[in-house]
């Protein structure tokens, strides 16, 4: 049994992402977390096109014994399997890289002076953790720490 979130996380997408790609989907996100007294694990799938219900059923139902023969989770929790949606968090190196020119919205952890907490921009470039974002005018730069960030998502700013 995993013996941290981190290592469960990890295991859990190592299982899954043969199951996920026989289907043809792929893993955007792997999350396993307490929210009151019930742990959750989460697991974001995306493919072109995006996906349905169907797509959310059907890894579920593959993914479900080799879930419990693992036994990477010793408390008991709640699967669920969803699409990342629309406005999608940008967590891992490749989302960010994916993205590139996209509308986003960011939550800082803290605020930056003269810009505040929460801004949006278009994603200008990413490399190794350093996110650069452009305000809507083209005019003003930013360049943000990954580890500086409380969230990043795409923006609907249509």
């Amino acid at each position: 049994m995993a013996n941290s979130k981190g290592k469960t996380v990890t295991a859990v997408e190592e299982l899954v992402k043969p199951y996920a790609e026989d289907l043809g989907l792929d893993i955007w996100d792997v999350r396993y977390l307490k929210e009151g007294s019930q742990w959750f694990l989460r697991i974001f799938i995306d493919k072109d096109g995006g996906v349905d219900i169907n797509d959310c059923e059907n890894l579920s139902r593959a993914i479900d014994k080799p879930l419990d023969d693992l036994d990477p989770i010793e408390n008991e929790y709640i699967l669920e399997v969803s699409s990342p949606g629309i406005e999608r968090e940008l967590v891992r190196d490749e989302h960010f890289l994916k993205f590139i020119g996209a509308d986003i919205k960011v939550k800082m952890i803290r605020p930056i002076d003269g810009i505040g907490k929460e801004f949006c921009g278009v994603l200008s470039s990413y490399d190794n953790g350093e996110i650069t974002i452009t305000d809507h005018s083209g005019e003003n730069e930013i360049t943000v720490n990954k580890k500086d960030v409380a969230s990043i998502k795409l923006d609907d700013f249509d």
